[in-house]
């Protein structure tokens, strides 16, 4: 297969092609040629307006229903909704039934991912059934195929669990997740702690709840050494938390949910359950400090945290419905509307290095991993820019801005109509 991708800017500050807009072969899965006016035969031809073109797009935090909740959403559906949505790589949580929690599962979801366009990395469970109890079979689950282990939205309540995953897992270089919650400070919180939470009378979780358990973490890993990685933070002061530990010089990293940039709990006004997210829609103030921390290098990478929920488990009483929304569709749109197009390419391609995803600068000879968008445009996202099975969009109704047409990579393609 020859794919011709004319007039197409190239983003990637790795690459001597960055900013220069060029024509681009692909033959069998690799780039072949990088030029002026090239000349070439070609099966298809990709000649679209101000078309701009990246390393492909990772997503640290995805989850999908298979196995055990296949009416949220399938492997497959998962992978088709990555790629139109601009990603090449996604890492898959271990929230499903029963948990990745053995290489036997592993296994599984890598086989049912294979030869798809988007390429499947599955986090293992840190714990059995991640109930925070025993520790899971790590390097078994790291020798099928696990990048990294945690526990998805489950807090590892024990710190003295945390301690031996973070000391075990130095023998193998692998990376421990910690989500940052404390459970008996959050109660049953289910909003934001403060004066939204009280003037709807909705149970609230404060900032503190996540600030605790970080620092809690962190100051387990100046002691055992190893790496972390703090997924989805939420406050201003946990941001501050993980540049302290960063300057000395701890291996730590961590990331932030896409919505977290846009959204606040003024949100909840409504009580409309697309809102409902774990950790919660915080404050105006923590929402423009977690902006500030991506751009000055604090917060790591940025995340979809795509979580489908099915409608029975969504479209009920707000107390009652299930945490999460789903997030590969709008991410690339939500993020335009608060950075600069080469940030948010930065952001969206961030965390493959720190969870040893291959990645490559884009150049002559070099296997096809593209990310295919075009930047600027404004539009309203509506159930029709939705992929997945499941709806429980928070970005319902919102204008987004740029359009994603699709992703190359080195086994097939997806170029949206």
């Amino acid at each position: 297969m020859k794919l011709l991708l004319k007039s197409a800017k190239i983003v990637d500050p790795a690459s001597s092609h960055h900013g220069k807009t060029v024509d681009i072969l692909i033959e069998n899965g690799k780039i072949s040629k990088i030029g002026n006016d090239l000349e070439a035969d070609y099966d298809r031809k990709i000649d679209i307006p101000n078309l701009h073109v990246s390393q492909g797009w990772f997503d640290s935090s995805v989850s999908f229903g298979e196995p055990g909740f296949e009416d949220r959403e399938t492997i497959s559906n998962g992978l088709d909704t990555a790629a139109r949505s601009g990603f090449t790589a996604v890492a898959l949580n271990p929230n499903s039934f029963p948990v990745l929690d053995h290489s036997s599962g592993i296994f599984s979801v890598k086989s049912k991912a294979a030869g798809h366009a988007v390429k499947l990395y599955p986090v293992g469970a840190l714990s059995l059934k991640s109930e925070g109890i025993d520790l899971a079979e790590l390097l078994d689950m790291q020798d099928a195929g696990a990048v990294s282990f945690g526990d998805y939205k489950s807090p590892v309540s024990n710190p003295n669990l945390l301690k031996i995953a973070l000391q075990y897992a130095q023998n193998f270089n692998a990376l421990v997740q910690s989500f940052p919650l404390e459970k008996k400070i959050a109660g049953n919180g289910i909003v934001n702690e403060h004066h939204t939470s009280t003037s709807l009378g909705l149970k609230g979780i404060p900032n503190l709840a996540e600030e605790l358990q970080i620092a809690r973490d962190l100051y387990i890993l100046e002691y055992t050494g190893g790496k972390l990685h703090i997924p989805t933070i939420s406050t201003a002061k946990a941001a501050e938390l993980i540049s302290e530990a960063k300057q000395k010089g701890l291996d730590v990293s961590c990331s932030v949910a896409v919505h977290q940039l846009l959204l606040d709990d003024q949100e909840l006004k409504e009580f409309d359950a697309n809102f409902k997210v774990l950790p919660p829609l915080r404050t105006s103030e923590d929402r423009q400090a977690l902006v500030e921390a991506v751009k000055n290098g604090s917060i790591d990478m940025v995340t979809s945290d795509h979580d489908p929920i099915d409608v029975e488990h969504k479209k009920v009483e707000f107390d009652n419905a299930m945490f999460g929304t789903i997030g590969l569709e709008s991410a690339f749109g939500a993020l335009s509307t608060v950075l600069e197009t080469e940030k948010v390419i930065e952001m969206l391609t961030a965390g493959k290095n720190r969870f040893g995803i291959p990645s490559e600068p884009i150049a002559e000879n070099v296997k096809a991993d593209l990310s295919l968008f075009v930047p600027g445009e404004e539009y309203k996202f509506g159930r029709e820019h939705i992929y997945s099975t499941s709806k429980n969009s928070i970005f319902l109704n919102k204008t987004l801005k740029g359009k994603v047409i699709g992703i190359i990579t080195e086994n097939s393609y997806q170029i949206n109509e």
